[in-house]
């Protein structure tokens, strides 16, 4: 039997120390895994305390990253009044810094990428001794 999880409990985890994110109507513990997440740790902390349904699949995320989700699952998420899963949180949704926050991490996805790959063939150029 799943747990069922309140939105009091989703509430109570939207740290970077404690953190659950809804998706799909399910509760997941992702706060091992929000270091190592590719798009950075602000992406997921602007999604803690809501449905984060539509970010996660507007990301497009791979077959790999829903099979990572199988072993975070926490239980089942209880619909209330307070969250509807299918609307915009009221907890969050208008938070300035919760928008920049996404912002800076999409800026970030893309700017480090382009800079290693800049830096690597820099660094193919002068190595090959076309100097």
């Amino acid at each position: 039997m799943s747990k069922l999880v309140t939105f009091a409990e989703l509430k109570e985890h939207r740290t970077k120390d404690k953190l659950w994110i809804l998706i799909h109507e399910k509760v997941y513990d992702v706060t091992k895994f929000i270091d190592e997440h590719p798009g950075g740790d602000e992406v997921i902390l602007a999604e803690a305390a809501r449905d984060a349904t539509e970010a996660f699949e507007d990301v497009g995320h791979s077959d790999e990253a829903r099979a990572l989700l199988k072993d975070m699952l926490v239980g089942d998420f209880e619909k209330t009044d307070e969250l509807k899963t299918k609307g915009p949180s009221t907890s969050f949704s208008n938070s300035t810094a919760v928008n920049n926050a996404v912002q800076q991490g999409s800026n970030a996805m893309y700017f480090v990428p382009l800079a290693v790959l800049g830096a690597y063939f820099a660094w193919r150029y002068y190595s090959s001794g076309s100097i």
